[in-house]
This record gives C-alpha cells, sequence and structure tokens, in this order.
C-alpha cells in the first residue's frame, strides 16, 4: 500500500530555516508528481509547492522565493526547503501524491508541525 511519512517540522524563530522530508512507498515514485500542502488551524488546507515526475515545480505565491521543493528519486524522497519562515508559515504541513483509477486518489502522509515564533 501507499505510504508517504514526513519528517523535519518542529519550531523554529521567525528568519529561520527548516527541511521537510517525506519518503515514499508503494508507489513507483520516479512517475509521480509529489506535493507538500499545509492546514493552518481554522483554515483550509492549501497547496505549497509541487513537483513533477520531469522536475517541474509549481509554488503558491506566499511561499515563491522562499521555499524549494525538489525530490532523490533513488532515495523515494521529496524535500521541501523553507527558508525566511514567518508565523504565517505555521501550519501542519502534509506531503502528498495521487494516482488515477478513473478518478483521481488521493494519498497523504501523516503530517508534521511546523510553528514559527515571531
Amino acid at each position: 500500500q501507499v505510504q508517504l511519512v514526513e519528517s523535519g517540522g518542529g519550531l523554529v524563530q521567525a528568519g529561520g530555516s527548516l527541511r521537510l522530508s517525506c519518503a515514499a512507498s508503494g508507489i513507483i515514485f520516479r512517475i509521480n508528481t509529489m506535493g507538500w500542502y499545509r492546514q493552518a488551524p481554522g483554515k483550509q488546507r492549501e497547496l505549497v509547492a509541487h513537483i513533477g515526475s520531469s522536475g517541474g515545480t509549481n509554488y503558491a505565491d506566499s511561499v515563491k522565493g522562499r521555499f524549494t521543493i525538489s525530490r532523490d528519486n533513488a532515495k523515494n524522497t521529496v524535500y521541501l526547503q523553507m527558508n525566511s519562515l514567518k508565523p504565517e508559515d505555521t501550519a501542519v504541513y502534509y506531503c502528498n501524491t495521487n494516482r488515477w483509477a478513473g478518478y483521481v486518489i488521493n494519498y497523504w502522509g501523516q503530517g508534521t508541525q511546523v510553528t514559527v515564533s515571531s
């Protein structure tokens, strides 16, 4: 079965950096688009960034220039490097992938908490 396991969250001061990792299993990782989403208390889950199988990337406007998504197909792992963190980046961050089975099936990790103090 598909398993996504995030790590790397924590507490950091504004202006600091964190790197999140997501180890995937149960999928042909190299052909899957991988994404990072986040959900702050009382808000809807939102896309942060995603990276396609060929390495193409897309970012939310709020993180452009500060966050970088990357992937290591040899390790079945996707990363999110987060720099210049702001208090508004505080959220639970989720790793995501999906597959088509006549409809989209989404897979999610358990989430990792990122807290940015001012």
